[in-house]
C-alpha cells in the first residue's frame, strides 16, 4: 500500500485535525487478532465492546479514554509459580487495543464477567445539534425604514 503524506492538509486547515488524524491512522497496521472482540448496537445511541481476556482479572487491565481514542490495556502479572505446560492454548501475553470513537461517544461503564469484558458506550448528541423545529411567526408589518 501506498503512503500518502497529508503534512499540506495540515498546513492548510484550521480545525480539521481530527480529520487528517484519522486518514492517517488509515494506513497504519491492526495491532493483530488478540483479542478478539464484537462491537454490538443495543440500542440507537448505545454500543457495547465486548473482548474475551480470559485468564485476566480486573485490576491487570486498564481502560482509558483521551480525546475520541479509547484504549484497553492487559496485562499480565506472573504469580510466581513456575508450570511446566504440556499444551498451552490459553494467551497470557498483554496486550493493547485501541478504538476510535466518534464524535460524542462517551463510556459509559465497563464490566468484567466469565472472561468477557463489556464496555458500554453511549453517544450523547448536545442539544444544539439535535434537529429541531422553527415556527414560523407573522412578519411584523409595522416596521418602517427612516432615512437619515
Amino acid at each position: 500500500m501506498r503512503h500518502m503524506d497529508f503534512a499540506p492538509l495540515y498546513r492548510s486547515t484550521i480545525g480539521f485535525d481530527r480529520i487528517a488524524q484519522l486518514f492517517d491512522s488509515l494506513g497504519s497496521v491492526d495491532e493483530g487478532a488478540y483479542p478478539p472482540y464484537n462491537i454490538e448496537r443495543l440500542g440507537e445511541n448505545e454500543y457495547r465492546i465486548t473482548m474475551a481476556v480470559a485468564g485476566f482479572s480486573g485490576d491487570e487491565i486498564k481502560i482509558e479514554v483521551k480525546e475520541q481514542s479509547l484504549t484497553v490495556r492487559g496485562e499480565k502479572v506472573p504469580d510466581g509459580n513456575e508450570r511446566q505446560f504440556l499444551h498451552r492454548g490459553i494467551a497470557a501475553r498483554s496486550f493493547e487495543r485501541r478504538f476510535q470513537l466518534a464524535d460524542y461517544v462517551e463510556v459509559k461503564g465497563a464490566d468484567l464477567k466469565d472472561g468477557l469484558l463489556h464496555i458500554d458506550l453511549v453517544r450523547n448528541i448536545p442539544e444544539r445539534m439535535k434537529p429541531r423545529t422553527i415556527a414560523i411567526g407573522a412578519a411584523d408589518a409595522t416596521k418602517q425604514i427612516e432615512a437619515s
